[in-house]
């Protein structure tokens, strides 16, 4: 099996294994999917960490708005006597006004704090450290985790506008979101390697040979960007390891110049002739010019 370094914006995001003969429009598919099934995890885990700290998001008529503000617009949450936490809720304001401050108590709360570790784990840029490579197996069964812990505690279902329940109904709204700019879309997405476009067209063989042991690094990229930028030749860790060797031969010149010190010929005691001048009567004799 092939193993893909798959890198985005010169950072590394998972491991991703297939054969020489799959055609790279194949591959790219499922590499897109996945990447985009990592962030969804991702942007999932973070709001259910939300959920457990703070409850359910309230309708975005009265997010951001004082007890007052809502009493004077007569506005209500139809949601809040509905979407109780199993066992109870503890209250815990949400500084920023978005959900309703009734958190889950301290067993469901770790449920849900369980949970999300382990599907952060699932997916984590330390598998590829790992050398463990990455499935779309692998992230619907995260998803389907989180899906589970989220029917533990409220079994009733959350708001349809829960950004939670949004998540897990694929009815998510990144628009002008950070996250829609880290989203790649599939019909733009392009893999690159060894500084050129691999063609959808074309085996994969075709590029990297038949060998099923190769390991390649490959980039992702949207279309319109440009190439992405290539490979340095030497790691970071290896360009510090270079410095470190050169320091440490300037200090060993350094010590052998030093051991290397002939000022000492110009000594009396060290002149070859100083006994032949003596017996001739000239060791004291000064020469003018």
């Amino acid at each position: 099996m092939v193993k893909l370094q798959v890198k985005y914006r010169d950072e590394l995001q998972f491991l991703y294994e297939t054969v020489v003969d799959t055609p790279v429009g194949d591959i790219l598919k499922e590499v897109v999917a996945i990447y985009n099934g990592r962030l969804k995890v991702q942007r999932l885990c973070s709001d259910m960490e939300e959920l457990a700290s703070h409850g359910v998001v309230i309708p975005h008529e009265m997010q951001g708005l004082t007890d007052e503000q809502v009493h004077e617009l007569k506005l209500r949450d139809e949601w809040v006597e509905k979407c109780v936490p199993s066992g109870g809720y503890v209250e815990s304001k949400d500084p920023i006004g978005r959900r309703n401050g009734r958190a889950p108590n301290e067993k469901m709360a770790g449920v849900i704090t369980r949970t999300v570790s382990e599907a952060k784990a699932e997916i984590s840029k330390k598998q590829a450290e790992a050398s463990v490579c990455v499935t779309q197996t692998m992230i619907g069964d995260a998803l389907d985790q989180l899906r589970g812990a989220s029917m533990i505690v409220y079994p009733m279902g959350l708001p349809p506008h829960d950004p939670v329940r949004m998540e897990i109904e694929n009815r998510e709204d990144l628009t002008g979101t950070q996250a829609s700019q880290e989203v790649i879309d599939p019909a733009l997405a392009q893999l690159w390697w060894a500084g050129k476009e691999l063609q959808h067209d074309k085996a994969l063989q075709e590029y990297v040979g038949k060998n099923e042991k190769t390991k390649i690094v490959v980039k992702l990229n949207k279309r319109g960007l440009g190439a992405p930028a290539r490979e340095p030749i030497c790691t970071e860790e290896q360009k510090k390891q270079m410095m470190l060797d050169a320091y440490r031969r300037q200090e060993q010149l350094k010590k052998l110049e030093e051991g290397n010190d002939e000022s000492y010929l110009d000594s009396d005691w060290s002149d070859s002739t100083a006994l032949k001048k003596n017996f001739h009567g000239m060791s004291n004799v000064k020469w003018r010019m």
